[in-house]
């Protein structure tokens, strides 16, 4: 324990100094102390690590807290010309030299802004759905290694995207800087392209199967049959595309109804002894609930948000501390060091023997798990000192992700021993590894699961808090873009209330998340076809901003406070150059042979939103959208 503890320390302190490139240099030791100081004791003259307790886990997050809050004091101000109205408010003056008036109550902090890209990265719950995935494709090696690769071309992306965000700290984020960066001629069509791959992948995010629990990945997949309509438990069929469309973010409040139903599966007695089987139909309600509840807080305004904002932040870093110190603590078998950084799993049963294949696909879990930290970018226009803030958030919240996944993993790893048996649909869980992992360990230690769905619960909290945050993105998203004229029916999704919400956004994303989830009770070609685009259309929609940066605005970029210096270019290629390696990878089959239940939809479709946006460019955008358009005198940007 006390070894783990130092770990995950020293990691802390790596990841509280990512800010470092930029501003001043790197955090100064007062400040890395500020971060662990509550889980140090004095002893002797001595300073010790102190013996873990139940408040460790909150000692850390207000060390934690206390760090970003003291990174926040060393923004650097930005010369900003007089304000025109008198307030006084650097972020209005910011806000309407980029050509847009102050709508959105500005409430939140630099910790609140971190908290909601945290909060939808959730690698808890990230992992846990994913890791199924992982361990069937290269096993430990592709998941303790490749989360380290993928983590570190993540961080690439995220110190681009913070350095955009920096110089153009708006709510419309990825498609505002593609119109900024690509140059007067490309701008509206940079702009067009970059939103609606950006929006079409945060709407199968929230919206739809995932986080593992989904159809393919979980304990079940969606099974339709004329006999009766229930889920069925069946072969374990993991394909990236459903896969891709059935991860981390992919569609966390369907995740989350599908999730209830393993607990209550394994709370009467699992797969194996007589459990109850929820019907597709219950398990759509239990979804559309969560929805509903999801819409009603984020209909809150913005200081009730943030606080539930903070809370998944925390729930995610606390439930990480317990769930890496108790498995292993209760596992009364344990896999070796070797196993756990060596092994490399081809007993895939998917047909594919080649180990660089197996290997490269892999590394899709990471990338699924790792993904929506531009909600930082998309919560600017509601941020205190947004031009600094929101590029601590994106950053802080991957290099934090990065650690606390790592550490979690190796621990989940640790209590893998038998990895046929936990693959296998024939177990209690329904062929969920994990959750069978965790209500394995406890049987064994007990002679009950109790414990291990208690784990599952922990993690059910973090994908609630999860599909919350993602809904804040995507109505932030929606609000801009409709605020610039993108979307039918604009004027009535930019709309705000009196406490400053744009409540229009946030229920026309859970009306959509719903209707689009009905398709799964009858063709499962086209629900498939609609969800794969989310991990992929979200990448896409990072790289193509990046992409103009190192491009066409090379020379004429003006960055913001927050910088890489003359590492902007080459972080900037490598995050690109990522994204199209990905993009192949995403599109690859995953079982051979292919066969229609294991078809990659995934570059239909990519293809299809792109065929779409292009075609609709083509035929009746092009003589209307000019992109980004002030509204502080009604004139394009």
């Amino acid at each position: 324990m006390r070894s783990m503890m130092r770990l995950m320390i020293c990691c802390l302190l790596v990841s509280a100094g990512a800010g470092g490139i930029a501003g001043e240099g790197n955090l100064d030791v007062a400040l890395l102390l500020q971060c662990v100081k509550p889980a140090l004791r004095r002893e002797g003259g001595n300073t010790q690590l102190a013996t873990w307790t139940a408040s460790t886990p909150l000692c850390l997050w207000r060390g934690l807290r206390s760090t970003i809050q003291m990174a926040l004091s060393r923004s650097v101000e930005v010369a900003v010309p007089a304000d025109p109205a008198g307030d006084g408010d650097r972020d209005k003056i910011r806000l309407r030299q980029l050509g847009y008036k102050q709508e959105l109550k500005r409430g939140l902090s630099v910790l609140s802004n971190f908290a909601f890209s945290f909060s939808i990265i959730s690698v808890m719950a990230g992992v846990t759905t994913t890791y199924s995935t992982g361990l069937r494709y290269g096993g430990p090696v592709s998941m303790t290694l490749g989360w380290l690769v993928v983590s570190a071309f993540n961080g690439c992306m995220a110190l681009s995207m913070a350095e955009i965000c920096s110089a153009y700290p708006t709510s419309g984020g990825l498609y505002y800087w593609s119109a900024k960066l690509a140059g007067n001629d490309w701008a509206p069509f940079a702009s067009w392209i970059t939103g609606w791959f950006n929006i079409t992948g945060q709407v199968g995010t929230f919206g739809f199967l995932g986080p593992g629990f989904s159809l393919i990945d979980g304990p079940f997949y969606w099974a339709m049959s004329t006999e009766r309509n229930k889920f069925t438990l069946g072969p374990f069929i993991c394909c990236p595309v459903r896969f891709s469309s059935l991860n981390h973010k992919t569609g966390v409040d369907f995740a989350l109804a599908q999730l209830v139903q393993v607990i209550v599966l394994l709370s009467t007695g699992g797969a194996n002894g007589g459990g109850y089987m929820a019907s597709n139909y219950v398990v759509l309600a239990i979804y559309g609930a969560m929805l509903v509840i999801h819409g009603a807080i984020n209909s809150l305004p913005i200081q009730c948000l943030s606080w539930f904002g903070q809370l998944g932040a925390f729930w995610n870093a606390a439930g990480v501390f317990v769930l890496v110190a108790l498995i292993p603590a209760v596992a009364t078998e344990r896999a070796s060091v070797e196993f756990i950084f060596t092994h490399f799993n081809t007993e895939n049963g998917m047909g594919i023997r080649d180990k660089a294949y197996i290997l490269l696909i892999g590394l899709l879990m990471s990338q699924y798990a790792m993904a929506g930290y531009d909600t930082s970018a998309h919560m600017t226009e509601e941020t205190k000192n947004a031009d600094w803030s929101g590029p601590i958030g994106i950053v802080t919240s991957v290099a934090l992700s990065t650690v606390f996944g790592w550490i979690y993993i190796v621990s989940l790893t640790s209590a893998v021993t038998d990895i046929p048996y936990l693959l296998s649909p024939d177990n209690d869980a329904g062929g969920n590894a994990v959750a069978q992992a965790f209500y394995t360990t406890f049987h064994r230690r007990y002679g009950s699961g109790l414990g291990g769905i208690l784990c599952l619960g922990v993690v059910a909290v973090a994908v609630f808090l999860c599909g919350l945050a993602c809904i804040t993105s995507n109505s932030r998203m929606a609000y801009a873009f409709s605020r610039d004229g993108a979307m039918p029916f604009s004027k009535v999704w930019h709309r705000v209330n009196k406490q400053e919400v744009p409540i229009n956004a946030v229920w026309l994303s859970v009306v959509v998340a719903f209707i689009m989830a009905l398709t799964s009770l009858g063709s499962q070609v086209a629900f498939q076809a609609m969800v794969s685009i989310a991990t992929i259309g979200l990448c896409i929609s990072y790289a193509l901003p990046i992409f103009f940066r190192v491009t066409t605005a090379r020379g004429s970029f003006v960055p913001g406070p927050f910088h890489l210096g003359k590492y902007g270019i080459v972080v900037g290629w490598a995050a690109v150059l990522w994204v199209a390696a990905v993009t192949v990878l995403f599109s690859l089959p995953v079982a051979y042979p292919v066969a229609e239940e294991t078809f990659n939809y995934t570059p239909v479709a990519v293809g299809g939103v792109l065929l779409l946006t292009v075609g609709a460019w083509a035929l009746r955008a092009r003589f209307w959208f000019q992109g980004p358009i002030t509204n502080t005198n009604d004139g394009p940007l």
